[in-house]
């Protein structure tokens, strides 16, 4: 037995428009010339923003985020926590439980 392949659905017209087009586009993504998106303004502000990004990035002045306050009372807690780790009088964990000692003593009226 002989395999017949038979193209299916509708026949393609290669002198159309749409097909002469999708050629032109498929020529193009072979030489690397198709052109995709809205193109780049190097002079608009957001450019010149991502341009100091970057410098700044590579060479590690990147700042984000609001400036932090030293005198803040949290900045404070947070030294002092780091000075005593690095004194090793940190104590870890949770703190022992405090004993009350209560005298048994039964008074007799």
């Amino acid at each position: 037995m002989k395999k017949v392949s038979v193209k299916l659905g509708r026949p393609v017209n290669v002198n159309s428009k749409r097909q002469i087009r999708l050629k032109e586009l498929e020529l193009k993504r072979k030489n690397g010339t198709l052109k995709r998106g809205r193109p780049v303004n190097e002079n608009s502000v957001r450019q010149k923003e991502l341009e100091r990004k970057e410098f700044n990035r590579e060479n590690g002045i990147e700042l984000r985020g609001r400036k932090v306050n030293p005198l803040s009372v949290r900045q404070i807690r947070l030294k002092e926590l780091e000075e005593k780790r690095k004194n090793g009088t940190l104590k870890l964990g949770r703190p022992k439980k405090v004993k009350v000692e209560d005298s048994n003593e039964v008074v007799n009226k």
